[in-house]
């Protein structure tokens, strides 16, 4: 695609970057096939390729509407476009430099703007967020449903095991989801610590930093990325820990992205890069223990389960059939998902911002993940599984809790 940048856009970071990713991109329309709004609404500019040729205009130096900006809030950034793109288009930083410079354009309206601020703080900040979260809780009966929906049921986390290995690695436990399932931290560190593998947190650390960054907080964003790589370096730089582990695909996919967010800071580019190669995802490192972990599975295992793969996981993270192929390997029934490659409407905050298209998107995802008799959802991100619990009818848990489960 020929691009003509605008003269105020030349020689910056984010110029050159729009005009590499933008002269890749072909306009095939294989991207939409696979574009959930785009199924959902018809639109082209609902689509990957119709949000490319927006931003294409607003860096070629035309004016954007609150259209534009309306069309570029719809996007999931599911990333299911990079999945599908035969040319390699990476549309997940084009879409982020389009809505940073259709945001300095657009003033939002008020309510709007106060919903962001909302989510941009309140989740992020656990001093806030958890004491919220347990008043919600104890207050769950009586809350109005839409509200109810999404406050899951206080249930005990166990404990947290005290053992010491040589071993270790870093656990980022993130924001709100040590508060709404703290089960899957603790559940995620008896697993590995039958494997003879120490869960380490610092407790400096904190949100990986998504939540700012898709709601174009930038300087908020870099500022809690930062501070994770200060809360994890001496670890890192001592040796201690082999790795830093996500079990929480959103947060791996944005830690991954680290080096790329911070590749213009002197400070930290280098740091950054050093955190990308040690993070990995649940699904990346458990495999690589399959036999160590076989031999623990002690409880018979009961009902077809179905997994729902996060789209931070099988296109932000490009990891995809690893852990159905673990809950197979161990003894489990896994039935068919149709469709899995589409995003469940969770997206971050998606289901706050765009509540009528994520509610859609997850009742056509249940439909699908229970088609085939399934007695519980299995996922792997803290967002996917409150956003399906809301409106599921079997129970909706991470699959860390499932193997932990087995194994106890």
């Amino acid at each position: 695609m020929e691009t003509h940048l605008a003269d105020w856009l030349k020689d910056t970071p984010d110029g050159t970057m729009a005009e590499s990713i933008l002269r890749k991109c072909v306009h095939c329309g294989f991207c939409t096939a696979t574009c959930p709004t785009y199924q959902l609404l018809g639109d082209e500019l609902d689509g990957p390729r119709g949000r490319i040729y927006l931003i294409k205009q607003v860096v070629e130096g035309a004016t954007p509407t609150a259209a534009t900006q309306q069309h570029l809030d719809r996007c999931l950034t599911c990333r299911n476009c990079e999945s599908t793109c035969p040319s390699g288009v990476d549309y997940g930083h084009l879409v982020d430099i389009g809505r940073k410079l259709v945001d300095e354009a657009v003033v939002r309206k008020p309510l709007d703007r106060l919903v962001r601020t909302a989510l941009r703080e309140g989740l992020t900040s656990r001093w806030l967020f958890e004491p919220a979260m347990k008043l919600g809780q104890m207050m769950r009966p009586l809350l109005p449903e839409t509200l109810r929906k999404k406050v899951p049921s206080a249930a005990p986390a166990g404990q947290w095991p005290a053992g010491s290995h040589a071993r270790k690695v870093i656990l980022l436990r993130g924001c709100v989801q040590p508060a709404m399932m703290p089960v899957i931290d603790n559940a995620t560190a008896r697993v590995l610590d039958r494997l003879g593998i120490e869960c380490v947190v610092p407790p400096a650390s904190g949100c990986c930093g998504a939540i700012r960054h898709h709601l174009d907080d930038h300087q908020g964003a870099h500022a809690d990325i930062k501070r994770n790589i200060d809360a994890w370096w001496p670890l890192i730089e001592s040796g201690e820990v082999e790795a830093v582990l996500m079990n929480a695909s959103g947060c791996g996919a944005m830690v991954k992205d680290y080096a790329h967010l911070l590749r213009d800071d002197p400070a930290y580019a280098d740091k950054a890069r050093r955190v990308v190669e040690l993070t990995v995802d649940l699904a990346e490192f458990l495999p690589g223990c399959l036999e160590q972990i076989r031999p623990l599975v002690r409880r018979p295992i009961a009902a077809p389960v179905a997994f729902h793969p996060p789209c931070t996981l099988q296109h932000g993270q490009q990891v995809k059939g690893a852990v159905e192929a673990m809950l197979l390997a161990l003894g489990a029934t896994v039935t068919p998902n149709i469709d899995g490659h589409l995003c469940c409407g969770s997206a971050g905050t998606y289901s706050v911002t765009q509540p009528k298209l994520a509610t859609e998107l997850r009742d056509r995802k249940l439909q699908n993940l229970t088609a085939h008799g399934a007695g519980e959802i299995l996922s792997a991100n803290i967002g996917c599984l409150t956003h399906l619990q809301s409106g599921a009818e079997v129970p909706v848990r991470h699959w860390i809790e499932w193997l932990d489960e087995a194994m106890s």
